[in-house]
């Protein structure tokens, strides 16, 4: 799915993986803070409109079951998320994943070895 979403804007993957951008303004006080949609500019409502379009294509390419996992999701992002954990794991499952495939390779090597010996 990386490659299509790639292919059809690299920028719709850039926000996908860093974040919908939120138009912001200053005020009075030097604080930064969302500007208002009204105050939105073509330039404002283009960039905000890309993760309606993620989320549209994300949305096209899963199933029922996952839609129903990140149809709550705000944005592209957190809807990537949440189907990364759901199909890769955890950082903590991937490493468990990792530590774990050896010994069952060993364990495999040595019941075909106790097999054969038994023949």
């Amino acid at each position: 799915m990386i490659i299509f979403i790639q292919s059809l804007d690299y920028n719709l993957w850039d926000l996908i993986v860093d974040g919908p951008y939120l138009p912001t303004i200053g005020n009075e006080n030097g604080e930064i803070i969302a500007k208002p949609r009204s105050s939105y500019n073509d330039e404002d409502r283009k960039r905000v409109q890309m993760n309606a379009k993620a989320k549209h294509i994300i949305i096209c390419a899963i199933n029922s079951s996952d839609f129903n996992r990140v149809s709550s999701c705000i944005s592209a992002k957190e809807m990537w998320d949440r189907l990364d954990v759901t199909y890769e794991g955890t950082d903590q499952v991937k490493e468990a994943k990792i530590s774990v495939t050896p010994r069952i390779s060993t364990h495999v090597q040595w019941t075909s070895i106790c097999g054969d010996i038994r023949k």
